[in-house]
Formats: C-alpha cells, structure tokens, sequence
C-alpha cells in the first residue's frame, strides 16, 4: 500500500474494497463511518476501550470489534482510520505509522468517501446534527435518495450514517472542532452559526473564521448562511450567489409569525417576499426555526417542491439528546438536550421557558475543562431562565484537568451575575437526587451537557414513574417525595435520602401501599418521629413510609381508653390523659417519638414500658390485611416487639386509669424535669446503647471516662454517658465509627460487649 499522500482515496473507498481498521469506533463520529465503510462493502474491523449499543449493531453487519486498542489486531489493515480523540501513543497508531501504512483522520475519510457524490456540508457551532438530520430526511421525503453521515443518534433516519447508491447526493454534518472541516469540497455549504467555540484548538475567532473561510472557498455550488448570525454574514455575504436565511426582513428565505403550539413551531415562510406557505416543525424553539428555513432554502433550490418539504417537517424527529422529552405527565416534564455552549445553553433555556411550565429545573455538566475556563463568564449568563440550577462537575471528553477549573467555577458565575437559585454537586451520582427533591408539580426539569449527565435525567425519570404510581394510591391528600433527607425526620438529625418517602394519611392508603410495594418488590420501611434511628449516609433505597396526619394522628378517649393512631406523638397522648383525668401515662411525656416508634421498640421511661399500657394493637401484614390483637396474645421483649418485624401498626388503644389532676401534673413536671437535667439538649436518637446485666450503659460510658469523646461533629454527652449527639453536621459515618470505638473500648477494658438499641438502617455513602 502506497503513502497516504500518494493515494486516490475517494478512489479507495468508493470503488475499491479494502481491510480497514477504525481505532475509536465507539464514539458516534466513528460508528458513522464504520457504517458507510460497511455498505460500500469493506473488510472493516475496529477498537474502542467501551462497546456500546452501536457497536452491537455494527457487528450483526460485519464489524469485526475488539474492546481493547492492540496492534496485532490491526495488523492485516490496508488502512487506518482515527478520531480525533485518539491520542498519538495508541498502540495501534504508534505501530502503523512506524511500518509505513496509511493512516487518516477520521474527517479526511469522509471527505473523500464525499468527493465523487454531490456533497452538502452542514456546518456551524450549534445545531448541525438537528439540521443535518433534518436535511438529510427531507431530501429523502422529496426522492432524492442522500446518503448521509450525522454525528448523533437520528431515530427518523434509522442510523447515524447511511450509503444509498440510487441518489447522487451526500450530506454530512461537518466537524469544526479540530480544524477538518477544511477536509471538505462539497457542492453546497449551509452556514448556521459562528463564534469563539473549541479554544482547546483554536487561539481565537479569527483562527476559528479562517477555517470556515476555507470551506466556503471550496465549495462549489451555493453557500445558504444565517442572515440573523452577524459572523456568518460577514464571512458570506459578499459570495457570489450566496442565499441568505432567517427570521429578518433580509433574508433571501424568512421565517415570520412564529408560534409555539403543544411543542411544535409554525411559522409561515417567505421567498423574496413571496409568500411559500405555513410550516409546522414537531420540533419547538426558535433557534430550530430558523435552522428550519435554511434546510427549506436548500430543498427549494434543489427543485423540491415547497408542499413537500413542509409536509416532511411536520413528520421531522429530532435528534436524540436535542429536546428530547424522556418522561412526560400531568405533572411533570423531562427533557434532555446536549447543549454545552453559552448560546446553546441560552437557546434551550428559552424554549423551555416557553413550554408554559410552573418552574424550569436544570442539572448541567460542563464540557470539557478548557472551554469552562475559556468561556466561564458567559456561562455565567446562560443560566437566566432557570428557576434552579444544579450543577456538577467537569466531564473531561480526554483532557487533563485544569487547576482551579471545576463546575464549582461556573457555579460561582452564575451566582456572581445574581442568580439566587444555583447549587454545586461535585458527585455526579447524586446530582439526580438533588434535582429531584426540589420537584414539584408543574416542572419542567432540562439536564443540559455533551457528556453523561442524560443518564441522571433517565434514573430520576425512572423514579418519577414509579413516585407517580405512588402517588396515585396516596391520593391527594397524602404527599410523596422523590430523595427526601432522612436528616429532615430523624432527631439525630443525619442520613442520606428516602428513595421514595411516602405519607399516607389513613389506613385504607398504607395498605394499598403495601400490596403496591409487594406486587413491585419494592423495599418498604416505616418511619415515625425519627427517634431511637441511625440512618447511614447513603440512605434507604425503596419506599419510606411516614404515616402522618388524617387518622394516623387522630387521639379519642373512651372511658379509661385512649386510642390513637401511630403517627401521634406520645406526649399528646400523655396530656391527652391528662385532659380526661387519666394517669399511669405521664412516662410518655419523656419519649420523643410517635406511637409507632414506642410500639416497634417497646420504649419506656421512668420505669415503665410501652405494652404496659397497651389494650390492644391493629396492624396490617405484608399483604395489606387488617388485624387486631389484644394485650395477651402479644410476645413482647425489652425493647422488642417481634410482631412488627414483618407487619405494619396502624393504631393502639392505651388504658390509664382515673387520677386527681394534680397528681397528673405532678408526674407530668418530674417527667420533663428528669429528661431536662440527665438528657442532653443537643440533637441525638436517644439512647445508643441498651443496658448490659452488669452496668448501665451510661454508666459503663462515665467509668470508661468516654464523654466528651469525639469523632468529627459527634459527640459522646457530657450530660449523660449513652447519648451521641449531633454537634451541628456531623456524619452518619462519624456517629458509627464513635459506636464502634465506646463498643473496643468496653471490650477491651471490662469484657462486656455492647449491643446497640439505637436502630442503624440504610446504606453507605
């Protein structure tokens, strides 16, 4: 095989066949051109570090693939084709280029694979995978049978790339980003847009402007440009037969009476002042519109009628990841989009802006880390139709970081320029958690960025499907919410997020709750007033109940009887008894928890336990069922009650018995005295530590000279030896690494092993 630059290339592609090996043929540029390579009836073979979807495809039409980058299997190529993101110590790169074989860029194949059809180039900053997509059905919709390369997952068009030897036309989306874009001869040219973009590459706009000058050199036939784009009408304007395009009075091809319906944009289109006829675009925002009439100047000149083109625009789908809706309800709005560019960025905001939805809700991962530095002060500006940012880090796309560059850059100006609802999330896996609790009905929630950050929008919209379903059972009465800080409900005040937090208002709900959670196999846990429970820092996966409200707080005396729900507080029901002159409950003044917490542990105070006062318990099993047993027909342990391991309480009927008023208050005020002087004021669960035969474990805690002992924000008490408490931000982490050191050191010095009372649930961070 001769040198690269003694080859007939386009000769070589498209009329010869050859063992070609494509090294990065994962990416979507590269997939493109292994599926032309193929039809044109090719030996191809390819590597990447990752297969993909794509990849899969390719091999059920011949690829040959590897998941790793070797030289061994490139070594019976006749010719190596790279992407731009390949870097020059590949192995496969490193060896072909030392034996001598012919090695092209990834746009250079392309261009030649173009050289003998009559090639349009769609070409600009932003929007020419849309556009080029948009060309490339409409001229199929008009039977002029384009082949087509386009950077992006096109579903109306089947693939990315396709090689249809009927017609003699060509479009491809061409690449500005490494300077290939001067690769290209074609016939036609469409000019969207220029400005300073790619500063990893180029040094300023006037290198950027040099390459396009180029390709308007070069092309052969008519340069179409956006007329409301002032770079590109400096650089196209003067051309011979060049035809404008826009939404300004100039144009050659205007757009006018814009309009926005149910996601759709109409707008009537013009001729030189003749009117063409109305368009609908099933795709919505301005920016695409006049994109729009750029693609219908080009599909006019070419001799298709104007009935046609509009009727293919009406069927037109865009590309995957350009406003993309992935979940959509009565409620809520998905919709992903790749913008990574100020203008971009700008552009989507405002039609989602104009969706007419309650709030607009973005998640954004910057794109690289030179343009975040190059380009931090306009994105500081983009962001003016968001209610609420959250912004993540920097997604590399190959490059070494860049000191002092971070999301946290663009974060910062964001909120510099006054925005007042922006957030930093550094880990990229919670940055769907976060948005998510912020929903409510209404929002249209957009995640912006060329990288990854569309799989988060996919994991909240799976969570919103089931949250929805969830929601239906509850009723409106009931709420549900997506990431809900466990922190916010336990009095310890840590934990990481509620999967599903759920608050159903009376029992017919919770028990279609749990058949929901059953038939789904959905993990289901109940929470009541948070006390006596360590929730780790990753959370709880599956639904959390908190039956709260409704008849779950309802309290009713009946004689010596006081039923009330799980979800009261035991306070109310001490005073309860205390209003209908009923004692014997004054001990639950000193429990901060709910009845559904006292039932579950069994809690007591001043010497008294919760079943000591029970009449009878109703609960519902696993299945939703409704039972009730009474007093006697209860296993009941220290701090245990078996029962409620696998079954849920609804209520309980507590029996007091009559008392003078004062005696009642007089318990009441030793209650709150006591809890007062022996436990701590600070944020805690209560007792950690159940009480070993020997000690008391708060005891056993002072004997072993551990208050005060810390670990981060917890805190062994000074007040009282077997409470933790929260200092103001500490950990799930911290509070189970000081349970760990209180339990070495009681091993170690007095033999005695603890065992924790304080429920520790949830996952790690």
């Amino acid at each position: 095989m001769k040198p690269v630059s003694e080859l007939d290339l386009p000769k070589l592609l498209t009329h010869e066949r050859h063992r070609i090996h494509l090294i990065g043929v994962a990416g979507s540029g590269m997939s493109g051109i292994a599926a032309l390579l193929l039809e044109l009836g090719h030996n191809v073979s390819g590597s990447d570090k990752v297969s993909t979807l794509e990849t899969d495809r390719l091999q059920r039409l011949g690829l040959r693939f590897r998941e790793q980058h070797r030289a061994e299997d490139a070594a019976d190529a006749d010719l190596i084709v790279f992407s731009s993101a390949i870097k020059i110590d590949n192995p496969i790169l490193m060896s072909a280029r030392d034996s001598g074989k012919p090695v092209v860029r990834r746009a250079e194949a392309l261009a030649a694979i173009m050289r003998g059809e009559r090639g349009i180039v769609i070409a600009g900053m932003h929007g020419k995978t849309t556009t080029s997509a948009m060309t490339a059905h409409v001229l199929r919709e008009g039977g002029v049978h384009p082949s087509h390369y386009i950077g992006g997952e096109i579903p109306i068009l089947g693939t990315n790339a396709h090689w249809d030897p009927r017609g003699e036309y060509f479009v491809a989306e061409g690449d500005e980003s490494d300077g290939t874009l001067r690769c290209f001869h074609p016939e036609h040219s469409l000019i969207l847009n220029i400005e300073e973009e790619h500063l990893d590459f180029y040094s300023d706009l006037a290198a950027i402007e040099k390459v396009f000058a180029q390709l308007i050199e070069q092309t052969s036939g008519t340069v179409f440009y956006n007329t409301d784009d002032l770079n590109t009408v400096r650089l196209c304007a003067k051309r011979k037969g060049a035809i404008s395009f826009g939404l300004s009075e100039e144009a050659d091809y205007r757009g006018a009476d814009v309009e926005l319906r149910d996601f759709a944009s109409v707008f009537c289109v013009y001729r030189r002042g003749e009117q063409l006829g109305e368009a609908v675009l099933n795709v919505p925002g301005q920016h695409h519109v006049q994109n729009a009439v750029g693609v219908i100047a080009l599909a006019t000149e070419l001799g298709i009628p104007f009935e046609r083109i509009a009727a293919s625009l009406r069927r037109f789908e865009h590309a995957r990841r350009r406003f993309e809706i992935k979940y959509e309800s009565d409620r809520f709005l998905l919709v992903d989009d790749y913008a990574h560019h100020p203008t971009e960025i700008r552009a989507t905001l405002k039609t989602a802006r104009s969706a007419g939805r309650k709030r607009v809700l973005t998640m954004f991962q910057p794109h690289r880390y030179s343009r975040t530095k190059a380009l931090c002060k306009e994105f500081g500006r983009a962001f003016d139709d968001a209610d609420r940012v959250v912004v993540t880090d920097v997604y590399a796309a190959s490059e070494s970081p860049i000191s002092g560059i971070s999301g946290e850059t663009i974060a910062s100006e964001i909120t510099a320029h006054g925005h007042r609802g922006v957030s930093y999330q550094p880990r990229l896996e919670s940055v769907h958690r976060d948005l998510g609790n912020m929903l409510d009905s209404g929002d249209l929630v957009l995640s912006l960025g060329a990288g990854n950050i569309h799989e988060q929008l996919s994991l909240l919209a799976a969570d919103l499907v089931i949250a929805e379903k969830l929601k239906a059972i509850i009723t409106s009465d009931g709420e549900v919410r997506l990431y809900e800080p466990l922190s916010k409900h336990t009095t310890l005040r840590v934990g990481g997020p509620a999967q599903f937090w759920v608050e159903p208002r009376n029992e017919n709900s919770l028990a279609e709750l749990l058949r929901f959670c059953q038939r789904e196999n959905l993990p289901l846990f109940v929470i009541g007033r948070g006390s006596n429970l360590l929730v780790r820092d990753g959370g709880i996966r599956g639904v959390v109940v908190h039956p709260c409200g409704g008849d779950f707080d309802k309290i009713e005396v009946t004689g010596n009887e006081i039923a009330a729900g799980v979800g009261a507080k035991l306070k109310e029901v001490a005073y309860a008894g205390k209003a209908a002159g009923l004692g014997g409950l004054e001990w639950m003044e000193g429990i901060p928890g709910s009845v559904g917490g006292s039932l579950r542990m069994n809690a007591g105070a001043m010497g008294v336990q919760t079943f000591e006062n029970v009449v009878r318990v109703r609960y519902l099993d696993a299945n939703g069922e409704a039972h009730t047993k009474i007093r006697k027909e209860l296993e009941v342990h220290y701090r245990n009650f078996p029962l409620l391991e696998n079954n849920f309480a609804v209520s309980a009927v507590f029996r007091g018995q009559p008392a003078p008023t004062e005696e009642i208050v007089g318990k009441l005020e030793a209650s709150q005295e006591k809890r007062r002087t022996s436990q701590p004021a600070a944020k805690s669960a209560g007792c950690i530590f159940k009480n070993p035969d020997s000690c008391p474990a708060g005891k056993l805690v002072d004997e072993l000279e551990l208050k005060n002992c810390r670990v981060g924000k917890a805190r062994v008490s000074e007040v009282h030896g077997n409470f933790i408490v929260n200092d103001g931000g500490a950990t799930a982490a911290e509070m189970l690494e000081l349970i760990e050191k209180i339990k070495s050191v009681a091993r170690a010095k007095r033999g005695i092993e603890l065992e924790t009372e304080v429920q520790i649930v949830g996952e790690p961070a």
